[in-house]
Order: structure tokens, then C-alpha cells, then sequence
């Protein structure tokens, strides 16, 4: 057990009372897992998790307050002025029935074994300020070498959890790292296991690849087997060709660069991913050996919405990628009321998004039509950025009006008081000037008796 005790963590001072407590009371107590990698990576902690010779019930005892998060696996979550701290008792696992929960765990006094369940060497390290740093299975050296790689075999690993063959490619996405031969080699027989995992689970590890510095990353686990297995969309696109004067790279390659050309937010990520899906299913070839996807944006919103949905997202996650996806292939002529009307259509909130969309869209383009078509968006950004300076209406709650001023002038409620608010709105976006309570009153008794 290779200890380094020149190596020193700056363990966060709620976290170390506890592991002091556990010491003064003569139980052997170390952070572990991510927050012991992100250290010595220099990187900021999510978490610091704990583990201990302690008993759950023993940990129990030395806490005011604690709560059972887990407590059947040896996890007690221990409250401390607002924060909280996983505290888990070493522990071997038992056999694993369904590729992600064993089906029983045994207690334990020894580190090491609780050591050796772990996925990746990188995670199986454990310190303390007393003992230093604990590294079994070559955490440190695999940290320099920028490697994932299972602890022990990793077949075993997989056969165990088949989630951690997704966690492999996340994490190496995250800290920009490469995959172990061995570990990737057992990725690409095992990835089928996969399907027997949540989606909620899937749901999480493709976030935070996507996420991540390197959500081009995907490509991995699109050439590991485990995309056939999690998303087969991406797959078809990967093999879709694009002989178009607008594109040098499949589809897929062209996915994976917008991946990097946005900004690293859920939502902005998503659209990317699913944004050309729809190609596949579109694709024709005309008499000079061109191609065309026409329609593509309405097929990949369809294609978005089922993936989302298979995975489990939330429905604002879903509204607002299915609207960038519908809309990714607009082009707003170059005009103050065009891009109002566009802005409208898309919804105000998500114009911004849509610019970022178009902008990572167009900079995965082919390189000889990017600057012209960089020098269109720019133009557009322009007139936005005027056109909130300015303040324009761009909806209905900015109307000088609203559906009571037109009941109080005569107008009874119903489908034909909703289609006169929407007339007058899109008179508003066309002359933004007349938004004024009386003008859009007279306006509305002159629709009223065209009728």
C-alpha cells in the first residue's frame, strides 16, 4: 500500500472535524474518491466524501445530526452548519445481480478492501494529514499519465456496475484524459449491458460528458459501442455523408464540432447533439450528385424530443431544446422587423440561445463559406442588440394592451379575442412605434369591422 506523506490536501474544515472526531474516537477516517483526484489535479471539489472503520451506527452516535442517505451500503450523510458529508464504512460487495447494485454489502476494517471496489485508480485513492496519501493501484502514476484505467479487471469492474463503462468515458472527457487499452478493449465487449441500466442513470453520465471541456468526447463513445446501445441516432448520423457545398464532414463530425463551439450549458449542448439527427431521414442526392436535407430541422426536433423523453428530462428541458431545434436553420433577412418577428416566433428569452446555435452551427460549416455567413449572423446580432436597446415589443405581456382593455371596448372573450391580440401584436413587430393603448384600441375596432 503505497503511502505518500509528503503529499499534503487541504482538506475544507467541516470535513476534517470529521475526520478528526473519528479519530479521537479510534477509528481510522480518510476523504476518498473524486475530491482526492481534484485535488491533486489542483481542480475544485464538488464533494468530500469520507470513508471510515466506523460502523454506520457508530458514525451515528459521534454526529448530532445525521441522515440514513444510504445506510444498507454503509452511507450515513452527516450535517454540519448547512453543509453535508458522506461518511461510508469500508466495505466489500457483494455478488452483482443486475449490472449496477450488489446484491448485498459485508462491513469491513480494512481500507484496502474497500479500496478495490472502486472503478478507476484515479478514484481509488484515500487521505488523511496523519497517513497522507493512500494509493493501492497506481492512482498517482495514471494522474500523470492522464489515464483512466479500472482498478483490477476491468471486466470484473464492468460486470459489476455497466455504468461505470459510460463514467470511464465521462471522466476522461472531463479532465481531458485518454482511456487504458485494457479498460476501452472491455467498453467495446461489454457496452450491451448497458440496456439494463436506468435511463435516469444514462441520463446524468451523457450530461456531463456533454457538459464537460471535451464533449467531442462522444466520438468515444460512439467508436466504443456504447452510443449503438444509449442513443443509435447518433450513430446514423455519424455515417450520413454531406456532398454540400455548405459542409466538408459527415454529419456526425460536423455534430461533434459544434459540440465544441457553444458555450458548455445543458440546454446549448442538447440542441447541438440532436440538432442535424434528422438528416438521415431526409437525405436525397439531385442530378449533379449534390446533397440536400430539406426539412431536416422539423425531423431532428422529433428525433430530440424522443430521445428526452426515453431518457427522462424534465419539460422545460424539452421545450426549450425541441424550440432550438425546430429553429436552427433559420435566417432572419436582415431587417429590424424580420428579426423582431423572428425573435417572436422563437420566443424572446431564447433569441440569444438561437444565436449561439446558429453561430457554433455556421463555424462547423465548410471553412470557405464561414466568413460570409459569420459576417450575416454578425449583422444580425446587430440588429438584436438594437432592438432591445430600444426596447420593441416582441410579445403579447409587451403589448400596450391585454385582453381586458378589449372586453372593456366591447370585445367578448373567446378564440376571436386571442386571434385580435395576436393581429394587432404582429402589427407592432412590423411598426414597432404604434404600441400605444389608443392607437391599438382605434386599430382593434378597425379590424373588428373588416370582419
Amino acid at each position: 500500500m503505497a503511502e505518500y506523506k509528503k503529499l499534503y490536501i487541504d482538506i475544507p474544515e467541516k470535513a476534517e472535524q470529521i475526520l478528526q472526531v473519528l479519530h479521537k474516537n479510534g477509528y481510522e477516517a480518510y476523504v476518498v474518491g473524486g475530491c482526492v483526484r481534484d485535488s491533486i489535479l489542483r481542480r475544485e471539489p464538488e464533494d468530500w466524501d469520507v470513508t471510515t472503520s466506523a460502523s454506520p451506527e457508530q458514525v451515528k452516535a459521534l454526529f448530532p445530526r445525521t441522515v440514513d442517505t444510504g445506510i444498507e451500503h454503509g452511507t450515513v450523510t452527516v450535517l454540519m452548519d448547512g453543509e453535508h458529508f458522506e461518511v461510508t464504512t469500508y466495505r466489500i460487495d457483494g455478488a452483482y445481480e443486475d449490472c449496477r447494485h450488489p446484491k448485498e454489502v459485508v462491513f469491513t476494517s480494512s481500507l484496502l478492501e474497500d479500496l478495490k471496489r472502486r472503478d478507476f485508480t484515479v478514484n481509488a485513492m484515500a487521505y488523511s494529514r496523519e497517513s497522507g496519501l493512500v494509493d493501492v493501484f497506481g492512482g498517482m502514476e495514471d494522474l500523470g499519465k492522464h489515464l483512466i484505467r479500472c482498478v483490477g479487471d476491468p471486466a470484473e469492474r464492468f460486470s459489476e456496475d455497466a455504468l461505470r463503462m459510460l463514467r470511464a468515458v465521462r471522466f476522461a472527457a472531463q479532465l481531458g484524459f485518454s482511456v487504458d487499452a485494457g479498460t476501452e478493449a472491455a467498453i467495446r465487449d461489454m457496452a450491451p449491458n448497458l440496456a439494463r441500466i436506468s435511463a435516469e442513470r444514462i441520463q446524468t453520465e451523457l450530461v456531463k460528458l456533454l457538459v464537460s471541456p471535451n464533449p467531442h468526447w462522444f466520438r468515444l463513445a460512439y467508436e466504443c459501442g456504447i452510443t449503438a446501445v444509449v442513443m443509435p441516432e447518433f450513430d446514423r448520423i455519424m455515417l450520413q455523408r454531406q456532398n454540400n457545398p455548405h459542409h466538408a464532414y459527415t454529419t456526425g463530425e460536423h455534430t461533434l464540432l459544434t459540440l465544441r463551439n457553444i458555450p458548455p450549458e445543458k440546454t446549448l449542448r442538447l440542441t447541438m447533439l440532436f440538432h442535424d439527427m434528422g438528416k438521415p431521414e431526409v437525405f436525397s442526392t439531385d442530378e449533379n450528385g449534390k446533397d440536400h436535407f430539406h426539412g431536416h430541422a422539423v425531423h431532428s426536433e422529433k428525433i430530440a424530443l424522443d430521445i428526452m423523453r426515453r431518457l427522462k428530462f424534465d419539460n422545460d428541458t424539452l421545450r426549450t431544446v425541441a424550440c432550438l431545434v425546430r429553429n436552427h436553420s433559420r435566417y432572419p433577412q436582415l431587417n429590424a422587423r424580420d428579426v423582431r418577428v423572428c425573435a417572436y416566433e422563437i420566443g424572446p428569452e431564447l433569441f440569444d440561445a438561437f444565436l449561439l446555435v446558429k453561430r457554433a452551427d455556421i463555424t462547423a460549416h465548410h471553412p470557405d463559406i464561414i466568413p460570409d455567413t459569420l459576417s450575416y449572423l454578425k449583422e444580425v446580432e446587430r440588429i438584436w442588440r438594437d432592438i432591445q436597446e430600444r426596447g420593441d415589443c416582441l410579445s403579447l405581456k409587451e403589448l400596450a394592451l391585454d385582453g381586458g382593455d378589449l372586453i372593456g371596448d366591447g370585445v367578448k372573450p373567446g378564440p376571436a379575442l386571442g386571434e385580435l391580440l395576436r393581429k394587432l401584436l404582429l402589427e407592432v413587430l412590423e411598426h414597432p412605434e404604434n404600441n400605444s393603448r389608443d392607437y391599438l384600441l382605434a386599430r382593434s375596432r378597425e379590424l373588428r369591422a373588416d370582419l
